[in-house]
């Protein structure tokens, strides 16, 4: 796990970057990039639940918190289409790295998430 602080510098590796344009050739080592952000966006965000919509141009993915006092927005990212295949491949990439150290991830079967 990574903590981001303000103005930290964060070593990353292509994958977890994205994946290359075509027309890119990827890096052959890892790169540094410089990520600046507010106290309050350092500390992350908690959301147990995701709704996807699109439009032709755009995906939208809404992290939403379902909790006791009711569902609260937690973020909304609008990304392009491309940049949703990329987010996938990332996901995917790094969910079989997950799998492989820690053994398979079990979903839930009750797909119940009202709080009781």
């Amino acid at each position: 796990m990574r903590a981001f602080n303000n103005n930290s510098k964060v070593s990353i590796t292509p994958t977890e970057a994205g994946i290359p344009m075509a027309d890119e050739k990827p890096p052959m080592k890892a790169s540094q990039i410089q990520i600046t952000t507010g106290d309050e966006m350092s500390r992350g965000r908690y959301s147990n639940m995701m709704l996807v919509s699109h439009s032709a141009e755009e995906f939208m993915m809404e992290w939403v918190l379902n909790s006791p006092s009711g569902t609260h927005l937690v973020s909304r990212i609008i990304v392009s289409p491309g940049h949703v295949r990329r987010i996938i491949a990332a996901l995917t990439e790094n969910l079989n790295k997950y799998e492989n150290r820690f053994g398979p991830v079990r979903m839930a079967e009750n797909t119940d998430q009202a709080f009781h």
